[in-house]
């Protein structure tokens, strides 16, 4: 089990460009299958669960008040701390072999996230349909099961790879390399990662993207920003979706733009519908611009050799 997050993986399916099964591996987050990470569970723990404070008096649960901010059966504070930091660590070392890759490549890496039912999929079907002619789209898809948002995006003829994560709440930087294995983008293309509905888990694991990009709908509230701060913090734009619909709800935009600035003053936001097209020029305009930053960084690198992502052999080592 993850600490982080509370997640346990299982089984990570990777799926082909066309469906067809790629690769299956034990994803669990302690790492059985030789990711040198040494969790050192000592199970002399004692279980004193006197460091729960359970206040109730304001209908909250504290569990606790160390730097963890979680609260696991026998384990204290500090060691959860020291299991988060190991697994983020060994994350970050998988995160930027692929942000090297990228960089080598020229390829625009945009980690997508959101609530389920905010738009994502439709929202990057419409992009890719107004990108295609232009450039190469591929992307990565995450979902704890199905392919159906893989084969909706394969309808498009963008090149799709399913990575379904079983009871994992997040996609992490080892599933995003092997996926890019299989996927083998060109020079120059753009990667959209489309991570699993969640607005909470994805924010800490980082993929090597250039970006993260948060969409919102506007049928979801305007205190979502509030409530989950830790991704509008890591996000650099924030799509607000569905402004064909806000003539039949009562949604406040300005103050929801502000609730998201008040977590990160430096988030972009641009409203859209991925329905009516409504915003996508100025969508399409920001995406142009975010990947020639990245063609400059191809450029200077273009005299070193690019890295395989089958490079993840010898983290895995």
């Amino acid at each position: 089990m993850c600490t982080v997050c509370g997640c346990a993986s299982g089984n990570v399916k990777i799926e082909g460009q066309t469906g067809e099964h790629k690769h299956t591996h034990d994803h669990h987050h302690d790492h059985s299958h030789d990711h040198d990470h040494t969790h050192d569970h000592d199970h002399s723990h004692n279980h004193d669960h006197s460091h729960h404070h359970h206040d109730h008096g304001d209908g909250t649960h504290d569990y606790g008040q160390g730097p963890a901010h979680a609260h696991a059966p026998g384990l204290s504070q500090a060691r959860m701390v020291q299991i988060e930091q190991n697994i983020l660590a060994k994350n970050d070392e998988y995160a930027n072999a692929n942000r090297t890759y990228f960089a080598d490549k020229g390829i625009l890496a945009l980690n997508l996230v959101s609530s389920p039912g905010s738009g994502k999929t439709t929202t990057l079907c419409k992009t890719i349909e107004v990108l295609k002619d232009e450039f190469d789209c591929l992307v990565i898809e995450g979902d704890q099961q199905t392919a159906n948002d893989a084969e909706r995006i394969r309808e498009t003829g963008a090149k799709a790879i399913q990575v379904n994560t079983g009871k994992g709440c997040h996609l992490d930087g080892h599933m995003v390399g092997h996926a890019l294995e299989s996927l083998d983008p060109p020079d120059g293309s753009f990667l959209f990662i489309e991570n699993v509905g969640n607005l909470v888990c994805p924010a800490s694991f980082d993929l090597g993207e250039a970006h993260k990009v948060v969409i919102l709908s506007v049928t979801e509230g305007e205190d979502k920003p509030l409530k989950y701060p830790d991704m509008f913090h890591a996000a650099d734009l924030m799509l607000l979706n569905k402004v064909d619909l806000l003539p039949h709800l009562n949604f406040d935009v300005e103050q929801t733009i502000q609730n998201a600035r008040r977590i990160n003053p430096k988030i972009k936001v641009l409203q859209i519908s991925a329905t009516t097209g409504e915003g996508f020029d100025d969508w399409q305009n920001w995406l142009k611009a975010s990947r020639s930053v990245a063609m400059i960084g191809h450029e200077q690198k273009q005299a070193q050799p690019a890295q395989d992502p089958s490079t993840l052999a010898q983290l895995e080592a």
